[in-house]
């Protein structure tokens, strides 16, 4: 997922440092809604991916592979998995909106007040879910499903309660690293730039030398898609220039090799499906497109208010489609008889339902909260 960007994202406030090439003229108090819009796409297109574009785990829900289900579907679906990277470059994006001319306590709590309400409630609601007798999924262990509550589970080697949860702590290091170089000094365009510059050489340098330790802070497979994001963001906010674009373009061409390198290979049976590479490309270079209309005002018309509500639900959506959906899908499917044309539409209307009661009873309620504890001034 996308850990994902703030929900009705507003527009960046004018630059005020008079060294700085000043802002364009920017959309008032209006929201990004078409980029509220675009990220509740990214995460259908996970959602179809993990519903009927894999194998493993959701056949046991379907009751037989995916593709026996969905013979042609299921070789676009495969394809969903690329929604990732769209997302990732979404956070880019919005992270250098939202944290410029932050104070770093400030752009700190709104990070995790945004990740964590809706996150503790969905490991609990699939812990639970799958501690159900008649479900077929195992649970994770007491002591790991606590780990889980950090989101730092991946790098101590605990088992995952939320299968997605993986993108989240590549949105973690995007956050520290965005943070430490970016927000702690502040932001300035030059700032931004060489930021950009350095962690696209970090990238390639990461890849050849074969460093873990690199490799977990720079995370070279999905660096090029933030970066990407916040030279967009730069257009956006500055208008068109040959570096703003120049970031895009390198980190768009470096971002499609490893989207290729990671998702590509041969036809063969061993596979659940092939991808094309040409396919994969075009994906990530839709992705880019689109992100880029909506940098440079071109989807002004896509203001629909309904389209803020579709953000709001991007992030718990995410969270809880996966694993939920298997059981969903097992229920309607194999347990009441109800077709798979049927049964897979209905699941994710189910999930973006559950979506929106997280969002409702959960977020709305908790977020200011925890946003006000982490930012209330001591006195002593």
């Amino acid at each position: 997922m996308t850990a994902p960007p703030l929900p009705g994202v507003r527009t960046a406030p004018a630059a005020t440092k008079p060294l700085q090439k000043q802002p364009l003229q920017e959309q008032g108090p209006g929201r990004l809604r078409a980029l509220d819009g675009l990220r509740l796409v990214a995460a259908l297109m996970v959602a179809l991916y993990h519903y009927g574009g894999r194998g493993g785990d959701v056949s046991r829900a379907w009751g037989a592979s995916p593709r026996r289900e969905f013979p042609t579907l299921s070789e676009v679906f495969a394809y969903g998995c690329l929604g990732v990277e769209i997302f990732f470059v979404i956070s880019g994006f919005v992270i250098c909106m939202s944290g410029w001319g932050r104070p770093l306590r400030s752009f700190f709590a709104s990070r995790v007040a945004r990740l964590y309400p809706a996150y503790w409630a969905a490991i609990v609601l699939v812990t639970l879910a799958f501690a159900l007798p008649w479900v077929a999924y195992k649970t994770v262990s007491p002591s790991d499903t606590l780990v889980n509550l950090t989101m730092l589970q991946q790098p101590i080697g605990a088992r995952r309660v939320l299968g997605v949860c993986w993108t989240l702590w590549a949105e973690l290091r995007f956050y520290a690293l965005f943070a430490l170089f970016v927000v702690l000094p502040g932001a300035t365009r030059r700032r931004v730039v060489l930021f950009c510059a350095v962690w696209t050489l970090a990238t390639v340098v990461t890849t050849a030398s074969h460093v873990e330790v690199l490799r977990v802070v720079v995370m070279p497979e999905y660096s090029s898609y933030f970066i990407g994001g916040i030279g967009l963001y730069l257009v956006h906010r500055f208008g068109h220039d040959a570096l703003s674009w120049g970031i895009v373009a390198v980190s768009f061409l470096v971002g499609q090799h490893y989207a290729v390198a990671g998702l590509w290979h041969p036809p063969g049976p061993q596979y659940f499906s092939y991808r094309s590479p040409y396919v994969i490309i075009a994906v990530v270079a839709a992705g880019y497109a689109a992100v880029a209309a909506i940098a440079l005002g071109k989807a002004r018309r896509a203001n629909w208010r309904w389209l803020t509500v579709a953000g709001a639900l991007t992030y718990p959506f995410y969270l809880v489609h996966e694993h939920l959906g298997w059981v969903v899908i097992g229920g309607l499917h194999r347990g009441l008889g109800i077709p798979a044309a049927v049964t897979f539409p209905l699941t994710i209307a189910l999930m973006l339902g559950l979506a929106w009661l997280l969002h409702r009873y959960v977020e709305r309620r908790l977020t200011p909260l925890l946003r006000r504890s982490l930012t209330a001034v001591r006195t002593r």
